[in-house]
């Protein structure tokens, strides 16, 4: 499934093939059809992988650090642990790039990854909140923060130097720490 879902990851629903995916995963396509029905099915499988790690990423270092550094740390981890030519660090944010690829196209899809990308706003949220925003200045920033993991998600797939993703992370944070505090 991890092969998969990096196939899907870096090169889109559409333009992954299934010879892709069996060659990919190391199977035959009897028992890609018996393990996994069609190609779409693996696909929402591998979203609902993504997602949920994603999300999983921010609980925990929520419950390691406070939570505004912990929601710096998602940020800053997209450009720092994987880097250089093919990194995931290139990749964007699958459900991110879902959401874009299949927008107009299948809107099933699109729904279901947006569905996690709204948990994750409600997770910012959460964590606003707990390091003292009010309920409704959290549920501002949260949206802030969701349009701005957007937008450096498909930023991301230009390639820029690190810094040019760090620095906005750090700008953003230090923003919304002033008027957290």
């Amino acid at each position: 499934m991890n092969r998969a879902l990096v196939l899907f990851w870096r090169k889109g629903y559409q333009a992954t093939s299934l010879e892709d995916l069996l060659k990919g995963m190391g199977i035959g396509r009897s028992s890609f059809y018996a393990a996994f029905g069609d190609k779409r099915t693996l696909f929402i499988e591998c979203v609902d992988l993504f997602g949920v790690r994603t999300l999983d990423i921010v609980r925990r270092d929520r419950g390691q650090m406070p939570p505004l550094d912990a929601l710096q740390e998602f940020f800053e981890r997209s450009f720092t642990d994987a880097q250089g030519v093919g990194s995931k660090a290139n990749w964007g944010c699958m459900l991110v790039n879902t959401v874009i690829e299949m927008a107009d196209v299948d809107e099933d899809l699109v729904s279901h990854a947006s569905r996690y990308l709204s948990d994750m706003q409600l997770l910012f949220k959460d964590c606003l909140q707990e390091a003292g925003a009010s309920p409704a200045r959290a549920e501002e920033l949260a949206a802030m923060l969701m349009v701005f993991n957007e937008g450096i998600r498909v930023s991301s797939r230009r390639r820029l130097p690190q810094a040019q993703y760090l620095q906005p992370v750090a700008t953003t944070f230090q923003l919304i720490r002033s008027v957290t505090a």
